[in-house]
């Protein structure tokens, strides 16, 4: 970054100071990833000058003959690597996404059932503070308090809520729910309704193309995820259809004819309908991810990634943590902290000077209130990436427990920062 240090070296040192964090300590926030050089090569390319509003041979500006190439590749990769027959790679993010089906599916004051935000779902199912919650009528399913299915989600109480609420569109996804979904479950009950079916795959979008946990595509109406997370490519959004159907609602765009099928709605939806230009670098830069996703060796890191997850859970539990749902079936786990008496917001702030990086996350029922919460939400992906395996992630617990034990003993912040630099120097980041 010679050139950035020259011309402005206080944004050249932000930079630095981060690369050095990344460097030498434990990034264990679940939805992080390191990408390769060839993805961070391609978002930070000159294709950052192009605008190119609308679709590849469709497009609103000249001079776009090279990216519409590169989305080309993007949108033939990503259906090669889900299975699927359609695929609109421009947004800028999964919340975008998310938002372009709220547009293509609902009308303001229509009714969404998604899973709780304070039980693991996201923002943009629903949350009353997010566009989601104040555009439309949200209800929630949670997951279970205790019993046999005590943290999971109990698919009867799903299909009595929506029996009770009617909602016209049903959301399966989580930011922090360690168990697998039961799609053709969910598609039973909005078949029931007569709802549309919608899978957030954000978090699991990697596990899922690896075949490694079910796939949402076969039972839901569309799917939306984001790009970097376990697909381990650049931050972005996405749109997808197992299969193309007719457009149910006969909603026209701006100044067209009626859009035909539910694709030309998505596509709608997502430009002119909630953003404008496409970021070509940064689809560029996902079309260089799908790639790396399609290769052998992406299944097997998929595979590590539940292994590391699923060993450092049973290293909490041993150590007398509660893991909520007793466990995890992908690259997460929600920890309550309630056996060591400190809340989520001082245990992050404890292990963040241990250079061990986690985020705060409320558990099911917490008490707490969100920007302090019961527990910590802790992922594999990164440091999967960087190489370790199963005995490192239940070393790294271990380390975690004694800073827990002690959050305010600086002698414990050190003597554990010093193994975490051990462990960050035998597995490099981006090797020199």
């Amino acid at each position: 970054m010679s050139e950035l240090a020259r011309q402005d070296p206080e944004i050249a040192a932000c930079v630095e100071r981060e690369a050095a964090r990344q460097e030498h300590g434990l990034e264990l926030i679940a939805s992080e990833n390191f990408v390769s050089r060839a993805v961070m090569e391609a978002a930070g390319s000159l294709l950052t000058n192009k605008y190119a509003e609308g679709l590849p041979g469709k497009r609103y500006y000249g001079g776009c003959v090279h990216v519409d190439s590169a989305e080309e590749l993007a949108r033939t990769r990503a259906k090669a690597l889900f299975d699927c027959a359609w695929v609109n790679v421009q947004p800028h993010s999964g919340a975008s996404a998310n938002m372009a089906v709220y547009l293509a599916y609902l009308q303001p004051g229509d009714t969404l059932l998604g899973l709780d935000l304070a039980h693991g779902g996201h923002l943009t199912h629903g949350s009353p503070v997010n566009f989601s919650g104040i555009l439309y009528k949200a209800q929630f399913y949670g997951v279970e308090k205790d019993g046999p299915l005590e943290g999971r989600i109990d698919m009867d109480k799903v299909r009595s809520k929506a029996l009770a609420v009617r909602p016209k569109l049903i959301s399966i996804g989580a930011s922090a729910y360690s168990r697998d979904f039961d799609y053709a479950a969910f598609r039973s009950i909005a078949d029931e309704v007569g709802a549309f079916l919608w899978m957030d795959m954000a978090h699991t979008a990697g596990l899922i193309a690896s075949k490694l946990l079910r796939d949402p595509l076969p039972h839901c109406h569309v799917v939306t995820t984001t790009t970097h997370k376990t697909l381990r490519g650049t931050r972005g959004g996405m749109v997808l259809l197992k299969q193309d159907y007719e457009n149910p609602f006969g909603k026209r765009a701006p100044k067209s004819g009626r859009l035909k099928m539910i694709s030309e709605l998505l596509d709608s939806a997502v430009f002119p309908g909630v953003q404008g230009g496409p970021l070509m670098h940064i689809i560029a830069a996902k079309a260089v991810a799908f790639g790396e996703a399609l290769q052998p060796a992406f299944r097997d890191y998929c595979a590590r990634v539940i292994a590391n997850a699923a060993a450092m859970a049973e290293e909490f539990s041993s150590l007398g943590y509660r893991i909520v749902s007793g466990g995890t079936d992908n690259h997460l786990m929600l920890i309550d902290l309630a056996s060591r008496g400190v809340t989520g917001k001082a245990a992050e702030e404890a292990l963040s000077r241990a250079e061990i990086t986690v985020n705060k996350n409320m558990v099911p029922f917490d008490p707490n209130p969100a920007l302090v919460t019961g527990g910590i939400r802790v992922g594999s992906p990164a440091m999967t990436t960087r190489g370790l395996g199963t005995g490192e992630f239940r070393r790294i617990a271990r380390l975690m427990d004694r800073v827990l034990l002690k959050p305010a003993c600086a002698d414990t912040s050190a003597s554990v920062r010093s193994e975490v630099a051990e462990i960050c120097r035998a597995f490099p980041l981006y090797a020199r």
